[in-house]
């Protein structure tokens, strides 16, 4: 399931995420709900949208915010993915016993 505010809400999104038949919860902006409406039984029906999935949405951002506090992290200064992976794993064991 992929979780995305209004910005990424365009039909090649969309479309990409449902030919790899991942769930997509994406509000759909008021601009294109009234476009969709305007053209009547030719607009389609209105995209799938799990409310209480997207509130869930909060609780992943809060976490990428907390990782990205930490400056290795932040700035992406380590060359290699493996010394990037191990800060990442290295700030999340910090968080953790921070609680």
């Amino acid at each position: 399931m992929v979780l995305a505010d209004k910005a990424y809400s365009s039909r090649s999104i969309r479309d990409h995420l449902r030919r790899r038949g991942i769930r997509a919860v994406i509000p759909q902006p008021a601009d294109q709900a009234t476009h969709r409406k305007r053209r009547g039984s030719r607009g389609g029906r209105p995209p799938a949208y799990d409310r209480d999935a997207y509130k869930r949405r909060n609780t992943v951002e809060q976490c990428i915010n907390k990782l990205k506090q930490w400056r290795g992290l932040a700035t992406r200064y380590d060359k290699t993915s493996t010394i990037y992976l191990a800060g990442l794993h290295i700030a999340a064991i910090f968080i953790w016993s921070a609680r």
